[in-house]
Parts: structure tokens; sequence; C-alpha cells
């Protein structure tokens, strides 16, 4: 069987083309598109089309004359039994020219649980400009936590963590917390010189939780350089996620749950993942972090293979 397995985010598309045969896979291409954005948004059915179009074409590039039997496609902001889901996967089915049983379109989080834990049991948590928590247990039962969209759910992200930043340069610049460089960092970031410029530029249509996130970085180098308020923000957000962790493992009866960390949070901020592993030693003690069996597009085609499975 040949089948492709997708990753998409905001920002970039993955396509990974894989032969499944005698138990094994045999990588085909890999190929880079353009990133999706919510099916309900003004541009979000062609962003979804391009997407896929623009990622496998260049996966096939070697080899333009191969025909695909199935597909996955791990997609944020895809909700599982949604009627975005039922829309995205049609949109996947038709785009490859693919029967409707072969395909299937779901969130990311679910297939980057997949590829970090294709056979058994186990926890992934992201934390990148939002968050997730997706646990499954060997018998395939799942549970989350988070992941409802910046403006309801983001406890633990680095969109909270620079929003937090950026709510404390405020009350430093009207005199409720005593002044910092922090705050001229922030504001030099965002080019702006008042608290009224700051205003108005957070509602700015391009702003959105990727501005936020892009000052988490600041917040927390001066965590690091031992800043009292900026370490409380950390802590508050490792102990969120934490939370998380620990709901996802006592839902499941997880006692003892293998995690896996993803995103740029937990990846690239200065001491961030040191806090969030503390926390986590301190709630859910008997568990332990592993690195990933696989990437979400290797979970997206450990997927894709158990739906044809079905099929047969």
């Amino acid at each position: 069987m040949l089948l492709a397995g997708f990753d998409a985010g905001q920002t970039k598309t993955r396509c990974r083309i894989s032969r499944w045969q005698e138990s094994h896979w045999e990588l085909v291409g890999d190929g880079y598109g353009p990133g999706v954005s919510h099916l309900a948004s003004a541009d979000g059915v062609d962003r979804f089309r391009e997407a896929i179009r623009c990622s496998s074409a260049e996966a096939m590039r070697l080899h333009p004359e191969i025909t695909l039997d199935g597909a996955v496609m791990g997609a944020s902001g895809i909700e599982q039994g949604s009627i975005v889901q039922e829309q995205a996967t049609d949109l996947l089915s038709e785009t490859l020219s693919l029967p409707r049983p072969h395909v299937l379109a779901t969130g990311d989080e679910r297939t980057a649980l997949r590829g970090a834990f294709p056979n058994h049991a186990g926890i992934v948590l992201v934390s990148g400009t939002g968050m997730i928590c997706l646990g499954r247990t060997d018998q395939g039962l799942e549970h989350r936590c988070g992941g409802w969209g910046w403006l309801l759910d983001g406890a633990g992200s680095a969109f909270d963590i620079g929003h937090q930043g950026l709510q404390l340069s405020l009350q430093m610049a009207d005199g409720r917390k005593p002044d910092h460089p922090l705050r001229n960092q922030i504001w030099t970031a965002l080019d702006c010189t008042t608290s009224a410029a700051v205003k108005a530029r957070v509602v700015q249509p391009n702003f959105g939780a990727a501005g936020f996130a892009a000052l988490a970085p600041l917040v927390a180098s001066a965590a690091e350089a031992e800043m009292d308020e900026a370490r409380c923000i950390l802590k508050r957000s490792a102990l969120a996620l934490a939370t998380s962790l620990t709901t996802v493992a006592q839902k499941l009866q997880l006692e003892s749950p293998d995690l896996v960390g993803h995103g740029g949070a937990l990846e690239h901020l200065d001491g961030f993942s040191r806090l969030v592993k503390t926390a986590v030693k301190t709630v859910l003690p008997s568990s332990r972090w592993i690195t990933a069996s696989g990437d979400a597009c290797h979970g997206a085609l450990v997927m894709a293979q158990e739906l044809m499975v079905k099929q047969h």
C-alpha cells in the first residue's frame, strides 16, 4: 500500500509518502507546502487545498507516476467528530482523488500522539503558540485537555507567557509594578513607546496569538536573569501544563505514563522545559519522559495504514 501522511500547521504543511509492505515502512518522498487556517476563515478552504496539493506534489516529485491508496492528514484546528472534520476529510478526498473511506482528516495532536506512541499507551504534551495535552491507553481510549484556542484556553502556551508579559509591562508603565528593562524590551519588539500604542498594536488583525507568543522568549530570558515576576509567569505556565498532564493520566487511569513533549515553548524557551519537568515530577512522580518513536507524519501514516486495514 502506498500511503500519505500529512502534518499541517499554521505556517507550513509536510507530506510524507511511504509504502507499507511486509510490516515495515519504505520512504518514497517528503514534501512541504504552505500552512492551513481554520476552514471557517475567509480563505480556509483554498489554503487547505493548496497545502495538500503543494506538499503532496513535492513529495511525489521523484516518482510522478505513483498512485496513492490512502491518506491521513493531521491539521491544526480540526476537532474530532465535528462538522469541520467532515469538511476537511471531504477536501482531502477530493484533492487527492481518493475514495472517501480511504482518507481521514483529524487534529494534528492526534497524529502527534500516534507518532510518539504508535502501538502503546502514553501522553503527548504540546506547548507552542498554543497548547494541548492528549493521552491514549493500550486499548485505544483517548482523553484530551486544553487546546480550545487562544481566546479560551491558552494556559501553558507561548501565547499565554507573552500575554502575561505584556500585561506586566503595562502595569510597570502606570506604576502598579516597579519598572524593569523587560518593559522596554517588549515595547521595542512591538515598535511601541506608549501604553496607548501597545493597546492599538494588539488589536491589529495580523497580531493575534502569534503576536503574543513572539514575546515569550523575552519573558523567559528575564526569568533566567532572576526577575521574580517573570519567573512567576513561567512557573504558573509550567503548573498549568503539569495539571493537564495529571488530569489526562487520571482520566485514562495511567499510573506510570510515558510522556513526550513537543512544541517551541518546551524546546526553545530558556529554562521553561526544566520548570515543566519539575512541576510534573511533583504532581506525577511515577511518570517518565521519553523520546518519541516518530513524528506527526509517521503518526498519520500509522493511522492511514489502520484505516486501509479496516477497508479490507
